[in-house]
């Protein structure tokens, strides 16, 4: 059941289910959709006003959450247009000299991200492909090592290859319940840092599934500076 309440200038929609517990509970989810759990027979009136105590920190939880979702705009993949790997911006080159079959191909050279090809209209699927070859194999060079220091360290026993690079609309990363760490391969865009944090956060997350407070004592404990690559992402990637 949907539902809504104003606080201050924001509206926050809810989805209410009611169920046999005892008291009402809200959780907000990666995706920012705030859930509401209530015992049978309580009022609506009774429901809203819990939840518009409890706005602040709601608002909170969907800031958080934001940061991990991909904002890079559309692009058109013409000469000029500004692409970004591992924090920097290069310059989109079309390089359409004529090529023999099989020989197109994409490359950083200088502050350039080259793209050689004879037909312009094959430039995003060139450079998507190329992104992609890149996700796989530098993010997984990043993550092995975190995340095989981070099990030793907290003697954890999961199954191996449990790095998986998935494309997600609203994500950055994810954790399941069997322990294997889910990137997005826009990922690769981003500063290393800002990658680390990621990947340490969905770590932490093999120990505490919720946000709490020993949630992020944690993350901090395994990455001091992790609010500066947290910020570094949600302002690079626009």
């Amino acid at each position: 059941m949907k539902q809504t309440i104003v606080f201050g200038s924001r509206t926050i929609d809810f989805h209410l289910e009611y169920s046999d517990r005892k008291s009402l509970g809200i959780t907000v989810t990666p995706d920012m959709e705030v859930i509401v759990k209530a015992p049978h027979n309580t009022g609506i009136d009774k429901i809203k006003e819990k939840i518009r105590k409890k706005a602040p920190w709601v608002i909170r939880q969907q800031s958080y959450f934001l940061s991990f979702h991909p904002k890079t705009p559309q692009r058109k993949y013409i000469s000029g247009e500004t692409h970004l790997y591992l924090g920097r911006q290069y310059r989109l080159l079309i390089n359409n000299d004529e090529l023999g079959i099989g020989n197109e191909r994409v490359k950083l050279k200088g502050g350039f991200l080259k793209v050689y090809t004879s037909e312009k209209q094959k430039a995003e699927s060139l450079v998507k492909n190329w992104y992609r070859k890149k996700a796989e194999q530098k993010l997984k060079e990043i993550a092995d090592p975190l995340i095989e220091s981070f099990l030793i360290r907290h003697k954890l026993s999961i199954p191996t290859n449990q790095l998986s690079i998935r494309e997600m609309p609203t994500r950055w990363g994810s954790c399941t319940a069997k322990g294997k760490i889910i990137l997005n391969p826009e990922l690769i865009k981003a500063p290393k840092g800002s990658i680390e944090y990621v990947i340490v956060h969905e770590l932490c997350h093999l120990i505490y599934h919720d946000h709490t407070q020993k949630f992020f004592d944690l993350q901090s404990k395994e990455m001091k500076d992790w609010e500066k690559w947290k910020m570094k992402l949600e302002t690079v990637l626009v």
